[in-house]
């Protein structure tokens, strides 16, 4: 019979056989006598074998009844090990943690986080995919996706880890070179470093002026990648004018290796998230990178801002 031993007969029984009578049996689930003995006599008719000798003074389990009861118990001690496991396990990062990032930003700052939140976690098993595009959020491949932007899909979980906008940039023997742009016009007389990244049209680099208003301006140029740090690399190397998140040359900015160009002018926000399938915030090794990642990034602090 399919439904012969059903879950709530295994915690009743061996509750009836170690109280070693019907009616303590009773006193310890909170029923009554009748409703031990109706309960226990369903159990045997399904079962189709008597599990308790009854006498007027006292029970004692047939030879299918201790079988039951050793059954029984072991399956309780199982459930109580798993329940106590999956406690643990919302409480103590273990096992597989998937992330995406995109190819540029994930090389040099998801990837150092990476290393770093494995020394700090060991029982995580961390898997780092770099991507030119994000992968749709619908697939579930992955457990934690870092991307610019927040997500379209409302029916996933993000948390913004750091704002972010893309600045345009040169270096200094560019300029003096080929002169300063003074209006968004003039970027089309410059070499323009192309970046053929995501579903963004190439060579067109969406800006907004100081007052939110949007500017679309079609640039050229003779060098184009699809890897970030390259182009970072020629704009360096004095190859020409290049549109790029801060994360990315905040540093270069700093040092003056790279030089703001048109600094009134920025591309619209790109901030940073974390983004996550539902039910994936429950998981303790998704919980504790999202915010290993928050913690980094607000120490790394904002961005500099284009004077």
């Amino acid at each position: 019979m399919s439904n012969a031993i059903q879950p709530a007969d295994l915690g009743f029984f061996s509750a009836l056989a170690g109280a070693g009578s019907l009616s303590a049996a009773a006193r310890e689930l909170g029923v009554s006598t009748p409703a031990v003995s109706k309960h226990l006599a369903a159990m045997e008719a399904r079962l189709g074998v008597p599990l308790v000798r009854r006498t007027t003074r006292r029970m004692s389990l047939t030879p299918e009844g201790e079988l039951y009861l050793v059954q029984a118990r072991r399956i309780l001690g199982d459930i109580d090990v798993l329940h106590e496991s999956l406690g643990a396990a919302r409480e103590t990062p273990t096992g597989l943690l998937r992330v995406n990032a995109t190819l540029g930003f994930g090389r040099s700052h998801v990837a150092p986080l990476v290393s770093r939140f494995a020394r700090k976690h060991p029982q995580v098993q961390v898997q780092l995919q770099l991507s030119v595009n994000p992968p749709p959020l619908s697939d579930n491949a992955f457990d934690v996706c870092v991307r610019f932007g927040s997500p379209p899909d409302a029916r996933v979980l993000a948390r913004r880890l750091a704002s972010n906008r893309r600045l345009l940039c040169a270096a200094p023997s560019y300029l003096a070179r080929r002169g300063t742009p003074t209006s968004v016009e003039e970027l089309a007389r410059h070499d323009c470093i192309g970046i053929r990244q995501g579903d963004e049209a190439y060579g067109l680099w969406r800006l907004a002026t100081a007052r939110g208003r949007p500017v679309a301006v079609k640039t050229r140029g003779p060098l184009s990648t699809n890897d970030g740090g390259v182009a970072v690399n020629w704009a360096l190397e004095g190859h020409g004018i290049l549109l790029r998140a801060e994360w990315d040359i905040k540093s270069h900015l700093r040092s003056g290796r790279l030089v703001a160009v048109l600094p009134q002018h920025a591309s619209p926000d790109a901030d940073i998230y974390a983004v996550y399938p539902p039910g994936q915030q429950l998981a303790a090794r998704v919980r504790a990178f999202v915010d290993f990642l928050a913690a980094a990034f607000a120490r790394q602090g904002a961005p500099t801002r284009a004077a």
